[in-house]
């Protein structure tokens, strides 16, 4: 049982490793293509390391960070895991943005980016 129950956890870690690694790499698509690359962790996690190119609007501000940007931007986000990202990314597409991607966290983006980033 304890086999079985070991070799669910793998499959289920390679099935999101999989999935996370999807879409970071569609992710870096859409910033080759000129999306905005936006960090919505705090201030400190950005200053401690964040992606090149990458905007800090930390998830609290997102509601006012985006109030100048249209709506037809494509928009990337990430944050530490991809759970603030996504919460970010649900907020945006409410309010009306059309191209809101989320890429996942910063190792998870670090470890797809492409040579040519």
């Amino acid at each position: 049982m304890k086999i079985k129950a070991g070799l669910c956890a793998l499959l289920a870690m390679f099935s999101f490793n999989s999935w996370s690694s999807e879409r970071s790499e569609q992710a870096w698509e859409q910033v080759e293509q000129g999306a905005l690359l936006i960090d919505v962790r705090t201030p400190g996690e950005f200053s401690q390391g964040h992606l090149d190119g990458a905007t800090n609007y930390p998830l609290n501000t997102v509601d006012k960070a985006f109030a100048k940007i249209d709506k037809d931007t494509p928009i990337v986000v990430y944050c530490r895991s991809g759970a603030r990202s996504g919460k970010a990314m649900s907020y945006l597409k409410q309010v009306g943005f059309k191209e809101v991607y989320n890429g996942g966290g910063l190792v998870e983006m670090q470890s797809t980016k492409p040579t040519s980033q």
